[in-house]
């Protein structure tokens, strides 16, 4: 049933205003884009110099906004308001379709969940060697520790930790333009002095395109805001859905891009390219050159919190997503499905992966190239545009020069792969 307030606006009447539904899921999505991942970005987006990073800063709003609006114009061409995106695919793709989504949506959280492993791990023993003077204990007992504490704390709650994880995000945010203030008397030009080939430069954006992808990503949140929108607004869901998206976009990318160029300019292209060697986030970094005792505590804690937070959110995404797979496959065998039994599996599973990662010590910003940003992009970035072509609903959105952009984005994202695989 359409509310009187969508009804006139449909037959033409002013638009309905900003409303605090509208302004909580502003935040909502902003807050799923802002996380970890954007402790890495600097590092990658600094390394070939100011050009290739003033490129990004360019692509970074449209590339945002354009993917996230063609996702949530795909969840709403769904004959049947209120469906998940899983079960979009299956209705316009089939149930085959539809377990590949799943499983793709598994794989695009697991390597992130591995990657704050690893993440968590460097902090804190960066934390250990640097700033108390302390030997760590070994990286296998080190890595083992920090997850099975992390396992213990969503143990005691999952609510809870939901609950906290929420409450962090604004206070994470507000440091986080703290310290980019905080280094504006810092900056230097040493970044503008770095002068790229014409390959040079072509090669740090291709590979910085992953790195932008993963930390504007807040795809996970878009079903539950479409459905949200179609509740409370009915026809009128899918314009109030794109202004929103639009203002989210905006502010992730006014924030994040300020606390990047704020890092880099603040830091060498030597400093940025040590940060990688060391396989650390920017804030560890920068706790390792600080002058000052507060900066030198308080950056490695930000980064400890934040890299806790985004695992904590992506541990509990890939224990249902991979709870679903196993579920899926059991009733397809026709075989009963235990859910306290596959719970338990999903979870000694996810700990062994995560503490062999975290042990082992890959590149993260190697991941972030080669498995989480081409993966994001196939699920965000290429789908909906194929989803135009093939589903009669959303035909009305073809032809627009939106789409070569997101199909662009998302295959030099997807192709970073091709790299990763020629370069071993």
């Amino acid at each position: 049933m359409v509310s009187v307030s969508t009804e006139t606006t449909r037959l033409g009447n002013p638009p309905i205003p900003w409303s605090m539904h509208d302004t909580t899921w502003m935040l909502g999505l902003f807050g799923t884009a802002i996380g970890a991942g954007v402790l890495f970005l600097p590092i990658n987006a600094g390394l070939g110099g100011f050009w290739p990073l003033a490129v990004m800063a360019l692509l970074a709003f449209p590339m945002t906004y354009l993917a996230h609006r063609g996702l949530c114009r795909f969840i709403l061409s769904s004959s049947k308001p209120g469906s998940d995106i899983t079960e979009v695919v299956e209705e316009h793709f089939g149930a085959t379709a539809g377990k590949l989504i799943t499983l793709l949506y598994f794989f695009t959280i697991l390597p992130i969940l591995l990657i704050y492993g690893v993440g968590l791990t460097n902090t804190v023993q960066s934390f250990m060697l640097n700033q108390l003077g302390m030997t760590p204990p070994p990286r296998i007992l080190l890595s083992l520790g920090l997850i099975l504490g992390l396992m213990a704390v969503i143990k005691l709650g999952e609510q809870m930790v939901v609950k906290v994880m929420s409450w962090l995000v604004y206070p994470f945010v507000l440091v986080l333009l703290g310290i980019a203030v905080y280094l504006l008397p810092g900056w230097n030009t040493a970044v503008m002095n770095e002068v790229p080939t014409v390959g040079g430069f072509s090669l740090t954006l291709w590979l910085s395109i992953p790195a932008l992808v993963f930390s504007f990503n807040h795809s996970p949140a878009i079903s539950r805001f479409v459905v949200a929108q179609q509740q409370k607004y009915g026809v009128e869901a899918e314009s109030r859905a794109e202004r929103i998206e639009k203002y989210a976009a905006v502010m992730m990318v006014l924030v994040v891009m300020f606390f990047v160029f704020s890092c880099v300019f603040s830091l060498t292209p030597a400093d940025l390219a040590a940060a990688k060697q060391q396989n650390v986030s920017i804030l560890s970094y920068l706790a390792n050159k600080a002058d000052t005792p507060f900066m030198a505590f308080l950056t490695p804690a930000v980064a400890f919190v934040a890299i806790t937070k985004s695992f904590f959110g992506h541990y509990l995404g890939a224990r249902e997503g991979l709870n679903g797979l196993i579920a899926q496959h059991l009733r397809g065998q026709g075989k009963a499905v235990n859910m306290k039994a596959i719970n338990s599996f999903s979870a000694l599973f996810m700990v062994a992966a995560v503490w062999v990662a975290a042990t082992l010590n890959p590149s993260i910003l190697g991941m972030i190239e080669s498995l989480c940003g081409p993966i994001i992009a196939a699920l965000l970035f290429i789908m909906p545009m194929y989803a135009i072509r093939k589903v009669p609903a959303m035909r009305k959105y073809a032809g627009q020069p939106g789409n070569v952009v997101v199909l662009f984005i998302g295959a030099v994202a997807m192709s970073a792969i091709v790299y990763s695989l020629l370069s071993l």
